[in-house]
């Protein structure tokens, strides 16, 4: 049988109140506290409390003030990556970021999402420590070489193309092929890139 861990990562309906989970999740909470509490110029401290809390941390990445995540355990980083201000990660599933990718202010990326039909997202049993509600999380993938602008929110499955631009405020509802740009809510291709090195 399936831990709820398991399950969660699989794609399949995982029980959010496991005691695996939230303790992932309390972890979580404590070093972002600790992270919010630490002195931004100490970027010593700053950086490991970040390998604490991620799955991976690559070399020379920046992340800015305020930023919210699930289990952290989730989040692999790649090399020299910008994560600007405010940015939230709910990284029930895995979210993977690659190299040389900038993501602006306020970007959110969410793994975790409910069935739209109400009977298969309502909340269980309280009383029998069943969880919150039924919920089901897929991963999230960034490219090398690609830039998340300010407030963008890619949702749960999304695969964001090497090199290509999501415009700020975009909804990404669905993967994005490399080397474009795509803007909008549901955010969609509008033009080529070209990415050869002169």
């Amino acid at each position: 049988m399936k831990t709820e861990l398991e399950k969660c990562l699989a794609g399949e309906l995982f029980n959010g109140g496991d005691k695996v989970l939230a303790d992932m999740t309390l972890n979580a909470k404590r070093l972002l506290k600790q992270l919010n509490e630490t002195d931004y110029a100490d970027t010593e401290q700053r950086k490991r409390i970040f390998h604490d809390l991620f799955g991976k941390m690559g070399e020379h990445v920046h992340i800015d003030i305020d930023f919210h995540c699930e289990y952290g355990k989730h989040i692999f980083i790649g090399d020299q990556v910008i994560i600007n201000m405010n940015c939230t990660f709910v990284d029930n599933n895995i979210i993977e970021i690659g190299d040389n990718v900038l993501i602006a202010s306020n970007v959110q990326i969410y793994t975790a999402t409910h069935s739209t039909k109400l009977q298969e997202r309502v909340v269980a049993d309280w009383e029998a420590g069943e969880g919150i509600c039924k919920t089901y999380a897929l991963p999230v993938r960034i490219n090398d070489g690609a830039w998340i602008g300010g407030g963008a929110i890619i949702l749960p499955g999304v695969t964001i193309g090497k090199n290509s631009v999501i415009g700020a405020g975009s909804i990404v509802t669905r993967s994005i092929p490399d080397n474009c740009v795509a803007v909008g809510n549901p955010c969609r291709v509008i033009k080529q890139i070209d990415n050869e090195v002169v």
